[in-house]
């Protein structure tokens, strides 16, 4: 077991009804696009594949998908959309569970690598993408830039949403790379608000190709996004992909 938080099953009955917006046909298709591109005629594996939101409409677009998942009850939700027959899921955590065969494609999307709070696991989840990758194949990753510029002399918290239905902000140990996520989510009409929080280990682009490296990959593309936006100064995310040398 590693150090991730496990996603319980409340959290699990309510997360696609929370991440209506990113499920959508017209949102995730740059996504899909861009790995079904790199993964070709081979077979890709998803870290982390949670519910599904990726991982089924990437196999529905005719891609062979596997996926590891640490949360039963993640993976319980994902089985009501579609049978392991079709869409193979194992349980275990992204840095250390193996499954047979190789793979063209090795993915992570949605910041899903900074719930390995310890920056070994985090290294031996590059290692744990190697070890699955065939040769010339690729490890993709969607990864948060640390909001750090946003931080004045003395302040540790910064919002990234404030809307009618949700209060979001994140705070930060500097020494620790750790962050906190804190969620006030309107529940119901009454006004009441549901709290909730979640902490994950942040890291910068230059530190991911160094693990990149341990794990004997190569760095091939860096994009600000899934359209394949340029990475920039200013770019507030990125999706980076590191190749398996043939």
């Amino acid at each position: 077991m590693t150090s991730s938080e496990l996603w319980t099953r409340a959290t699990a009955d309510r997360y696609d009804d929370e991440e209506t917006d990113r499920s959508s046909a017209a949102f995730l298709e740059p996504t899909l696009a861009f790995l079904a591109d790199l993964a070709g005629t081979g077979r890709a594996l998803e870290f982390a594949i949670g519910t599904g939101r990726v991982g089924v409409p990437l196999r529905e677009r005719g891609v062979p998908v596997e996926g590891i998942e640490l949360s039963e009850p993640m993976a319980s939700v994902l089985r009501r959309k579609i049978g392991a027959d079709r869409l193979p899921v194992t349980i275990g955590d992204m840095a250390t569970t193996t499954v047979p065969g190789e793979f063209t494609l090795v993915y992570l999307v949605y910041n899903t690598i900074s719930n390995l709070l310890t920056q070994d696991e985090q290294v031996e989840c590059f290692r744990n993408a190697a070890r699955h990758l065939a040769p010339g194949g690729r490890f993709v990753i969607e990864l948060g830039v640390p909001p750090l510029r946003f931080l004045p002399p003395g302040q540790t918290a910064v919002p990234f949403d404030v809307s009618a239905q949700h209060l979001g902000f994140d705070t930060f140990d500097l020494a620790e790379q750790i962050l906190v996520s804190h969620h006030f989510t309107r529940d119901g009409d009454d006004g009441r608000y549901r709290r909730g929080s979640s902490r994950h280990r942040y890291a910068w682009p230059a530190e991911l190709d160094l693990m990149a490296r341990i794990a004997g990959l190569e760095l091939e593309r860096r994009v600000a996004d899934w359209d394949g936006a340029p990475f920039t100064d200013e770019s507030t995310q990125h999706v980076s992909v590191w190749r398996k040398p043939a």
